[in-house]
Order: structure tokens, then sequence, then C-alpha cells
């Protein structure tokens, strides 16, 4: 009950004020939330049983499906201070637990941005692998072995703790202003370096150098990859053979428009877009969160003929 009593006032707390101008709709709005994140918890845990029951399906390809998912279920239940068992935003909507202590919410910054760096580095994997699998099919076994994606994952693991510990750390030795009150429903960077009252020069100059670092690199590398890939399929005489190839790809494709696109807008105009509303910034932030993480394997289990096959043949014995 503790939470209920917190104030502004106090020195080791920050209060996450959810949706600013939408406080009477919280709880239609809760709605809808608790409804992709549901569904995405659903999806991303269903893919993950029917892929560890099937032998059938114990290939690279699956094995990135599972850490995609995995990051998935992180994405919008990193958003869990205290030990609740639902996210941030929906304590806020719901209980009006909106406190959150210095600590925990750095905490909390670091697991999602942790998650969003990790979650970029497996769709380039993904787009590596369909890239050996259109252009070197015969070597696509040694190349690309379940050995070797484990250590691609841990790698990526690797790369975003390096990237994004940088962040609370520098934040933690910043001094905060006396109002504590975060506009927001989580502890988003951007967010939680408005309270800082030094100078925040440093940590800002590093946020946007990762972002365009972290994602620019990424993006390029899935564009290189499908460059080559639609150069493979063109030399292919075979219109069935065409349609065969770009079909693989379709589900990754949608899956990237997906993850990419909301995300980068809704960074770039919580930096640069001031005359946009906050409660677009915030509702941005968190369908981003929620939406992909809802989408992604429902998109798989329908583009994935094999996957959909597996997942057929569980739900109709029950």
């Amino acid at each position: 009950m503790a939470a209920f009593n917190v104030t502004p006032s106090d020195p080791s707390i920050f209060m996450l004020t959810g949706i600013p101008g939408l406080e009477a709709a919280h709880i239609w709005i809760s709605i809808p939330f608790s409804t992709f994140y549901i569904i995405s918890l659903m999806g991303n845990f269903t893919l993950l049983s029917v892929v560890g029951k099937e032998q059938t399906l114990h290939k690279p390809m699956y094995l990135l499906l599972c850490m995609l998912a995995l990051t998935d279920i992180a994405t919008p239940t990193f958003v869990v201070p205290k030990a609740l068992f639902v996210p941030k935003a929906l304590c806020i909507f719901w209980f009006s637990l909106k406190g959150i202590t210095v600590g925990g919410c750095l905490t909390q910054m670091f697991f999602l941005h942790t998650v969003s760096v990790i979650h970029s580095a497996i769709l380039v994997t993904m787009a590596f692998d369909r890239y050996v699998a259109i252009c070197n099919p015969l070597r696509y076994a040694t190349i690309l072995s379940n050995a070797r994606i484990a250590k691609l994952g841990m790698v990526g693991l690797m790369r975003a703790v390096l990237f994004i510990l940088p962040l609370p750390l520098l934040m933690s030795q910043q001094p905060f202003c006396a109002n504590r009150i975060i506009n927001h429903t989580q502890c988003e960077h951007i967010a939680v370096a408005k309270m800082v009252c030094g100078d925040t020069t440093v940590t800002r100059i590093y946020g946007l150098v990762l972002l365009f670092a972290v994602i620019g690199l990424d993006l390029t590398l899935i564009a290189l990859s499908y460059g080559l890939i639609i150069r493979a399929v063109l030399r292919i005489s075979s219109k069935k053979s065409h349609q065969k190839a770009l079909n693989t790809c379709t589900a990754h494709v949608c899956v990237m428009l997906t993850y990419y696109a909301p995300g980068l807008f809704s960074n770039l105009t919580h930096r640069f877009g001031q005359g946009i509303a906050p409660h677009i910034h915030i509702i941005l932030a968190d369908l981003y969160l929620l939406i992909p993480p809802m989408l992604n394997p429902i998109i798989y289990g329908v583009k994935t003929k094999e996957l959909r096959d597996k997942i057929d043949k569980y739900t109709c014995r029950r």
C-alpha cells in the first residue's frame, strides 16, 4: 500500500503520470493495451511451445524465431517494477501505482533499450539467414548451424549490454530536479533525461549516436542482404522459383516494417517533434512496445507454411 502514498517530493521516487491530458480515459485506454499484451504473450508462448515440441522445427530459422519470441515477451513485460505481474503502464491505468524508485527506473530503462537492441540484432541475423538460404543454399547447413546461431545470439546480447549500459550509468551520475514527475508510462531514456537538472549534452549525444550507430548499421546490413537476395532472384529464369524465393522473405520484411517504422518514427518525433502533443508521443511509444510483439507470431504463423501446419496440428488436436 506504500505505493499509493509516495509523493514527488520523495528524493528516491519518480512519479510516472501515464498519459498526460488523458487521465480520465486511462481505464478505457488500458483495455486495448491489456488486450494487445495478452495476445502477444499467447502468440509468442505458442510459438515457443510448438518449436520446442517439434524436432523437425529445430533448425536455424526457427531458433531465430524463438529468440525473437523471447524478446517479444520481454519487451512489454520488462516494464514491471516491484515484482508486479502486469506492465507498469497497466499498474498506472488500473491502480494509480505511479511511484518508481530512481534505481528501479534506471534498471527499467536499461532492460527496455537492451532488449530493443537485441531484437534489432536478431532481425539482422534473420536477414543473413534468408540471404544464405536463397543465394547459397548448398552451403546453408555448413554456414548456419544451430550452434552458430546460438553464438550469434550471444554476440547480439553482449553488443546490446555494452552499448546500453553507459546510458543508466551516465544518468545515475546526474543531479535530478526537485520535480520528479515523468510524463510517461515508462522510464524511457529521453523522458528520464528531462528530469536531469545538470548538463545532459553527453547523454543526449550518446543516445542519438546510439540510435544511428546501432539502428543505422543494422538497417544497412539488412538492406545489403536483401539487395543481394533481389539480385539473385532476378537471375532465376523460372517465375515459380521467383515466387518461392520471395515468399520466404515476405514474413521477415513484414516483421521489419512493424518494428523499425514505428520505432524510428516514435524516437525521432520524441527528440525533434516539438510541435506534437505529449500524449501522442507517449501513445506511440507504448504502441511500439505492444504492437510488434503481438503481430510477429501472427505474421510468421500465417506466412510460414511449415510452422502453420505444426500449429494447426496442436490446435486441432485440442
